[in-house]
């Protein structure tokens, strides 16, 4: 049992969020902080505005911070979604995230959240990857980032990149086993049922 404050995971929120890049995530980290306290980690949601967003197939999901209110994260989580297009030309969303990477110690992306990074400068030089489709994309934003499309996620030490939708299920259990150990994360992934191998 840790004697500290827990350290804290914010996954962001945004209109237009792709449901599974948030969602996904979510079920891991929430499973592993509330059956698991013991790890001293807890996990929360937060939008620009807090309250209710709608994501891209029509789900309502409520954050529970605002930007402004959220508290000092650890980690920070930033899933993609059609909504990620505006961001990379809103230059208020840029400078927060750029706002992050200068107090948090770990920026992880889910699909094209690793746009917003790119968008933002915080890929330069980096290894990267982001869903299929929009592999061009993230080199087009930054031709210096190492763009890795066989790759399910990429763990560049301070930022986490990972693939489209479902892969950010896979990206949480490696934060997990990162965080405490692969035989936490395994706990984990049989809590969920959670099976790579595909159906058909």
């Amino acid at each position: 049992m840790t004697d500290s404050a827990p350290r804290r995971i914010g996954i962001v929120l945004f209109d237009g969020v792709e449901e599974l890049d948030a969602v996904g995530p979510w079920e891991v980290l929430a499973l592993w902080t509330q059956q698991f306290p013991e790890d001293g980690w807890t996990v929360t949601t937060l939008s620009p505005a807090g309250g209710v967003v709608t994501a891209a197939k029509g789900l309502a999901i409520t954050a529970a911070h605002s930007f402004a209110d959220a508290p000092p994260l650890d980690l920070l989580l930033h899933p993609g979604g059609r909504g990620t297009r505006p961001q990379l030309r809103d230059e208020a969303h840029l400078e927060w995230v750029r706002a992050q990477r200068r107090s948090v110690p770990l920026l992880t992306s889910v699909c094209t959240g690793a746009l917003v990074y790119a968008a933002a400068g915080l890929l330069a030089g980096r290894p990267a990857t982001t869903h299929w489709g929009s592999l061009d994309l993230l080199r087009e934003l930054d031709p210096s980032i190492e763009v890795r499309p066989q790759d399910r996620f990429v763990d560049d030490g301070d930022v986490v990149t990972s693939a489209g939708v479902s892969a950010g299920i896979d990206m949480a259990l490696h934060l997990v086993a990162r965080s405490t150990s692969v035989d936490r994360a395994r706990q984990v992934r049989r809590h969920i049922e959670y099976d790579p191998a595909p159906p058909v």
